[in-house]
């Protein structure tokens, strides 16, 4: 592994951010708090002098060598586009022409800073408002296909991950081969469905797959109370935004037991199905989706640890209980995928 002094995040200090912001034209006034990110660096900046109505900006830093440019612009786009069909997500500010800006070897966004707490996801009112506003977000999402960004399927969240995982010898010996085991055993209930196999935009299986928010949990919604201008969900952070279907928007916000899970949901669809029709057959991915994401997430943990944020903020990983308590999931997913799925 590189060195932890040796990480590129180590030279993106408070001054190279002014910086960068200057190198664009917007100027802070040295009042500067980091915000919480661990994929990217993100900085919320008092300005000097507003800027397209703004005195305070967020300024996201991408992780160098995650995403290409072109995957970016594709990010920035679906952004706007869900800000022209009045959909509450917050777009990069465009500056000098353009939302994506280089600076001292990091690509940056700076966008709007937006107020907001997390939804109560206990209130059935709040879950079929936002409800109504991924069904918006996902019919601007069908209306054209991603061609740089990547699809959520078997191959990216679970194959190249496994073999990263074994490849650099990461998973723990004494667990290492219930762990194969188990994901093995986890893949051939994944792979019955074809939707999570497809490698390109569209259909398959006869489920539509669509652009999505991608990592839609409580995190990245901000939610405006009904008695404030501006009531309701505010989406952010389209930094995951994929191609799947669009259960992915929905099952991060369900919590609990099944019977809770179940109100949840239909509290979900109730509001979807005001706007967009919900293909009651993508309720079998659900199981799918959660186990593919336990599994991509362990692969993610390990290839960051060079971060120095990491090894800070996850210490329990890499141990042979973290192991043991993956395998543990694994086959707990094993079980709920075999179960029949919630109902709506």
């Amino acid at each position: 592994m590189t060195s932890a002094h040796l990480h590129p995040y180590t030279a993106l200090t408070p001054d190279v951010v002014q910086d960068a912001l200057a190198s664009i034209g917007l100027w802070g006034d040295g009042r500067l708090s980091a915000l919480n990110s661990f994929e990217n660096r993100v900085y919320q900046i008092h300005l000097e002098t507003p800027f397209d109505g703004c005195d305070q900006v967020v300024a996201k830093f991408y992780r160098p060598g995650r995403w290409s440019d072109a995957q970016i612009a594709e990010e920035h786009a679906f952004a706007t586009e869900l800000v022209a069909a009045e959909i509450p997500a917050v777009p990069p500010l465009v500056v000098h022409g353009a939302t994506l800006h280089h600076f001292g070897g990091f690509a940056f966004a700076v966008s709007p800073r937006r107020g907001g707490r997390r939804p109560e996801l206990d209130d059935f009112e709040v879950l079929e408002w936002i409800g109504r506003f991924l069904a918006r977000l996902h019919t601007v999402g069908a209306a054209r296909p991603f061609k740089a960004r990547p699809a959520l399927d078997v191959a990216s969240f679970a194959h190249e991950p496994r073999d990263w995982l074994l490849t650099h010898h990461m998973v723990a010996p004494e667990v290492q081969t219930a762990w194969a085991a188990a994901l093995q055993e986890a893949l051939a209930l994944i792979e019955a469905h074809p939707v999570l196999r497809a490698h390109v935009p569209g259909g398959e299986g006869g489920i539509q797959r669509l652009r999505l928010h991608g990592d839609c949990h409580p995190g990245n919604i901000l939610w405006t109370p009904a008695d404030l201008p501006g009531a309701g969900p505010h989406f952010v952070d389209l930094d995951d935004a994929r191609t799947g279907p669009a259960v992915q928007d929905l099952w991060m916000l369900l919590s609990g037991d099944r019977r809770q899970q179940t109100q949840q949901l239909s509290a979900l669809v109730e509001g979807y199905e005001q706007f967009r029709p919900f293909d009651r057959r993508e309720l079998a991915l659900i199981e799918p989706l959660r186990t593919l994401r336990l599994i991509h997430y362990s692969a993610w943990l390990a290839r960051r640890w060079d971060d120095p944020a990491f090894p800070i903020n996850f210490p329990w990983f890499g141990s042979r209980d973290y192991w043991q308590g993956q395998v543990d999931m694994l086959v707990e997913q094993i079980e709920e995928m075999q179960n029949e799925p919630l109902m709506v």
